[in-house]
């Protein structure tokens, strides 16, 4: 079968496409053929060499594919069905712990950046009804990031104001999901041309972060001036301070992201005074990727795909990523 691996120590010049064995499904395993996947920040950092792994890594941790073979002991799976991979095939309720958050694709073990894999049938739930593999590959890691952050953990609900930052596919699953739940959205980006396509969404409120540096007390103002409900946090210690600001008191604060930084200095007094909640997000359980689904289902959710490349140009669809020209997902083909 044909994959693409990431040599040491890393870089996207250090991928390549080579030929390997099939794998074959073991007890409990399905052997699943795949169609698709989808680039993440997490896959960045990957190939890139910042998160170091094993030499030759098969990278990728989103997949989505066919059942075409299965191992001894699996019942609810069938040969034929299609399925979506989990980020942590072994979290699968229940809260975060060392061994649940073990095993990620493509940075603990070997990804889906590979024709076929044969990982336990828990590893995988259903698509979304009458989803393609490609729109069902941008699920798994961005798409229920922003389910457990709102969802989940700040527990939004109609009427509540909900804070994004960017365009990257954790922001935009955010902006889709909050609007579905009834919230009211502000949204924030660098360009004008990005905030106009998240207008289309469904965002309620606009901000350029570039032109307006006090970006969060501009949020706490259009939130009738007591500050929003939820922030989805994606910068890290460069936009956080804007997020503490942005909050009302009693507000929750989603922190996903390190995309300034992994640390920095925080306005604790600030913070404490507004008692607000930041609580750290890494993606999320089994159960919770299957209660996103229904609520995909039940709400005619469609994600936005930027662009579609073949495994082939893996290393080139990264470097679309690190362009940061894309609005939406970055989807692999197989």
């Amino acid at each position: 079968m044909k994959v693409a691996a990431v040599k040491a120590p890393g870089g996207l010049d250090k991928i390549v496409v080579e030929g390997r064995s099939e794998p074959i499904a073991g007890p409990g395993q399905v052997l699943v053929k795949l169609h698709a996947s989808s680039l993440n920040f997490h896959d960045l950092a990957v190939v890139s060499g910042r998160i170091k792994t094993a030499d030759g890594r098969i990278p990728m941790s989103d997949g989505a594919g066919e059942v075409v073979g299965i191992g001894d002991g699996v019942g609810a799976v069938k040969t034929g069905d299609h399925v979506l991979s989990t980020f942590f095939p072994n979290w699968t309720s229940g809260g975060p712990t060392g061994d649940r958050l073990r095993g990620v694709p493509g940075d603990h073990i070997d990804g889906f950046a590979a024709e076929y894999v044969a990982m336990p049938a828990t590893a995988f739930t259903r698509l979304p009804k009458g989803w393609s593999f490609a729109q069902a590959a941008t699920l798994p890691c961005a798409a229920l990031t922003a389910w457990r952050a709102l969802m989940v953990e700040a527990r939004i609900k109609p009427g509540d104001v909900v804070l994004t930052q960017g365009t990257g596919g954790v922001s935009i699953f955010a902006v889709q999901f909050a609007k579905a739940a009834g919230a009211t959205v502000i949204a924030t980006s660098s360009s004008d041309e990005k905030l106009a396509r998240l207008k289309d969404l469904g965002a309620d409120h606009l901000i350029n972060y570039k032109s307006d540096p006090k970006w969060g007390r501009s949020a706490a103002a259009l939130a009738t001036g007591q500050g929003v409900d939820a922030v989805v946090e994606v910068g890290g210690p460069g936009t956080l301070s804007q997020s503490i600001h942005a909050c009302r008191i009693g507000g929750h604060i989603s922190l996903i992201g390190v995309l300034t930084g992994v640390a920095g200095d925080v306005p604790t007094a600030l913070a404490m005074s507004k008692n607000v909640t930041i609580k750290g997000i890494t993606v999320g359980s089994r159960q919770e990727q299957q209660e996103m689904i229904a609520a995909i289902d039940a709400n005619g959710i469609q994600p936005i795909i930027d662009s579609t490349f073949p495994l082939d140009a893996i290393a080139a669809a990264f470097r679309h990523q690190v362009s940061q020209s894309h609005f939406g997902k970055i989807c692999l083909t197989l």
